[in-house]
């Protein structure tokens, strides 16, 4: 089953990792490790609900090695609300190749939205801005919560330091081998079991009859997903990135990359308690 509800690779966060060495002592196998993984997703998105942020999205089409054609830069304040995710568009700007010069633009309704250009970039972005998903970004970005993680399987790669913090080198390809779907690398913090950074690629490639005969490929495709810890047991996804080929329905041909970043993180909702000491009057 082909699994692309997102697309990938640019925005790699700016972090050093030291050389990864089996961890001698360590007692947890990949697959516990995941698990509780799995366990603090639910824990996660109850914390992220009380906390407001901004996300800024940006994406960029061009002929592959050419010109560019179009770029739109959008901007949204993301309230999370129980069941999903609300976004309000603050900004949208975005210029486009038309007639022998770039055009500028500012606002909706965008001009020629429904260009090739356009709708692809749209597409994009509403994948990325899907106010069903709790935390900003897609739920089958990759294998995390408890319900992906059935279809995976996961290998302890060894130790890695980020920030004066331990975590875990985890490696997950899917048990079906023949399944299209995403395969890569997880770091995961070994005192708070959250992942901290996450790439990916496809598991195999597409299929030759559906290269040759639908002229479909998308070669490149991956993505890099950076975390960022607010507080104890609240990571969010801060960037996502990626950069790819795709060729579609042999007429589609053009280079994406995406980058989303979110920030300025609050807090809007703190719980109160009161601790009776002793009987009451």
């Amino acid at each position: 089953m082909l699994k692309l509800a997102m697309l990938p690779l640019l925005l790699a966060g700016v972090c050093s990792f030291a050389q990864d060495a089996p961890p001698a002592s360590n007692p947890l196998t990949a697959d516990e490790i995941m698990a509780r993984v799995a366990e603090n997703q639910d824990r996660s998105e109850a914390l992220r609900k009380q906390y407001v942020y901004k996300q800024h999205i940006h994406i960029v089409s061009h002929k592959p090695g050419g010109k560019l054609l179009r770029e739109e830069t959008t901007d949204y304040d993301v309230v999370p609300m129980p069941d999903k995710t609300e976004k309000q568009l603050k900004l949208l700007t975005g210029r486009y190749w038309h007639k022998g010069k770039y055009e500028d633009f500012q606002g909706e309704p965008a001009p020629e939205a429904d260009s090739l250009d356009g709708n692809l970039i749209k597409d994009f972005r509403d994948d990325l801005a899907n106010d069903k998903s709790k935390d900003g970004l897609g739920k089958d970005l990759f294998p995390l919560t408890s319900e992906e993680q059935k279809d995976y399987q996961f290998k302890l790669l060894g130790a890695a330091t980020e920030n004066g913090r331990s975590v875990y080198h985890i490696r997950f390809w899917p048990k079906d081998k023949n399944d299209i779907t995403w395969a890569g690398d997880a770091y995961i913090d070994a005192a708070e079991f959250e992942p901290v950074r996450v790439f990916t690629k496809l598991s195999r490639r597409i299929p030759f009859f559906v290269r040759t005969l639908l002229g479909t490929d998308v070669p490149g495709i991956g993505f890099n997903v950076v975390y960022q810890r607010e507080a104890e047991g609240v990571w969010f996804p801060a960037t996502f990135g990626t950069e790819f080929r795709i060729h579609a329905i042999f007429f589609i041909n053009r280079d994406v990359s995406i980058a989303l970043e979110n920030s300025a993180f609050e807090r809007t909702h703190v719980e109160s308690r009161i601790k009776v000491v002793g009987p009451a009057d």
